[in-house]
């Protein structure tokens, strides 16, 4: 990944927000989104993030003065469709990155005419970011593996294939929802251990789970794997996920054919797109267990072992509605780092991915599965918080959880640090729990 001008952590920014230490969207990160006003029936837009304000790329493009090269690239975002934009490549970006950090950087030429593009982001909407045309979920997190694993296996928590297949299964874009939607708690088909038959009615264990997702950028024709050294390439950036699961569903349905209606009923996205060349100075080595055998020769490089991970801070924060009503703020329940919880790096799921010939289309997202650290205070669900609901968690305002409430909200945040980078973030990926139809 390479390091250039636009991550020096001495840049910035005329947009004054955007130079506060504490803010998620420096100059140094320009991540995108679709938005549009807040209450106005319109198309939405694609902007970038700078500061507290975001950058609508078609006024951009009208009111800048842009090279050909770039007003190229700013061809589709102006019109709306960033997947055509993910499509182009890492250059691409990587050109298009570099003409908006120096438009956007104190001293700019093109400041007069950017300043009339910026909207207050309290002032907008956001969607979810990119036409998302199909999902995989996979299970990279080794320590939530081991863990739930433990809960039903004791004696062997991990099954045979974990440490040599990147595990994961085909789920369902139409209900990824962008930060900020309702969860509605789904019904289905559950049956406790001492039952003699399941019954159909609201989850009463849902969950949350803390994950990574990375979007596809350039894809590949069918019938041609992505080759393992190439598999950055295709990768566009990295959003926050939180793939809501329903734990009382699950094990009655997932045998033999994987996870349906416990998934399937809504998973969150965070809305801004943090690019892969945004993330180039928080890289991190391939973190494994001492002892886990070595991948395979398609899913190992020299660069996927040294900076194939991504050391980013994921945090779960949970506020009931009891805590609402009183105004208080949201609960901090779990802090991890991703580079250290995930067994598979994102190329890694790529090269898998396609290694039997199948076809990923610009959009497309995978999601990392949770990423819990190794301690108890570091896990990613409640599932893993509360021993599978055997040891509810106490809030502060005497609550407790087992697990999810209606009106409880969950908010995921993330944020990359290291000494000599600018501290960058993801904003934040936030749902509230609804009850169930007819409830």
């Amino acid at each position: 990944m390479q390091i250039d001008a636009t991550h020096d952590p001495a840049l910035r920014s005329w947009v004054a927000s955007a130079n506060d230490e504490a803010s998620d969207f420096p100059i140094q990160n320009l991540p995108f989104g679709r938005f549009r006003r807040a209450g106005a029936q319109q198309p939405w837009r694609i902007g970038v993030a700078i500061g507290d304000q975001v950058l609508d790329l078609r006024a951009a493009r009208e009111r800048g003065r842009w090279p050909a090269q770039v007003d190229a690239l700013l061809e589709p975002l102006a019109a709306g469709d960033l997947n055509t934009f993910m499509a182009s490549g890492s250059a691409a970006r990587r050109t298009l990155r570099a003409a908006l950090s120096q438009a956007l950087a104190e001293g700019s030429a093109q400041q007069q005419a950017l300043a009339s593009c910026l909207l207050p982001q309290s002032a907008i909407e956001l969607a979810v970011p990119c036409a998302i045309g199909d999902y995989t979920d996979f299970y990279t997190g080794i320590h939530h593996a081991t863990t739930v694993g433990r809960l039903f296996r004791p004696d062997n928590p991990l099954l045979p294939n974990y440490q040599w297949v990147p595990i994961g299964y085909h789920g369902r874009s139409s209900s990824i929802v962008a930060s900020g939607h309702a969860v509605r708690r789904p019904r289905g088909q559950a049956k406790p251990a001492d039952a003699q038959q399941p019954t159909f009615g609201p989850s009463q264990r849902l969950d949350y789970e803390v994950e990574l997702g990375f979007l596809v950028g350039a894809g590949n024709p069918l019938g041609e794997p992505i080759a393992i050294e190439d598999a950055e390439e295709h990768l566009f950036g990295v959003t926050l996920f939180n793939d809501w699961s329903a734990r009382d569903i699950q094990p009655w349905e997932y045998q033999p054919l994987g996870p349906f209606l416990s998934k399937n009923f809504g998973s969150t996205i965070s809305p801004w797109v943090v690019t892969m060349e945004a993330l180039a100075p928080f890289r991190a080595p391939l973190q494994r267990p001492e002892g886990s055998a070595p991948p395979l020769p398609y899913l190992d490089s020299r660069a996927t072992r040294e900076q194939g991970g991504i050391a980013v801070r994921l945090e779960a924060w949970l506020q009931t509605a009891a805590m609402r009503a009183a105004g208080e703020a949201p609960v901090r329940l779990s802090s991890a780092r991703a580079d250290e919880a995930a067994f598979w790096t994102p190329a890694q799921l790529v090269a898998h991915h396609t290694s039997g010939g199948c076809n990923l289309q610009p959009g497309d997202l995978f999601g990392s599965g949770t990423l819990s650290g190794p301690a108890a205070d570091q896990a990613g669900s409640l599932l893993e918080l509360t021993q599978g609901g055997k040891r509810p968690i106490r809030l502060p305002n005497g609550e407790t959880r087992s697990f999810l409430a209606d009106g409880d909200t969950l908010v995921l945040r993330g944020v990359c640090e290291r000494a000599g980078a600018r501290r960058i973030g993801f904003g934040e990926c936030v749902g509230t729990i609804v009850p169930a139809h007819g409830t």
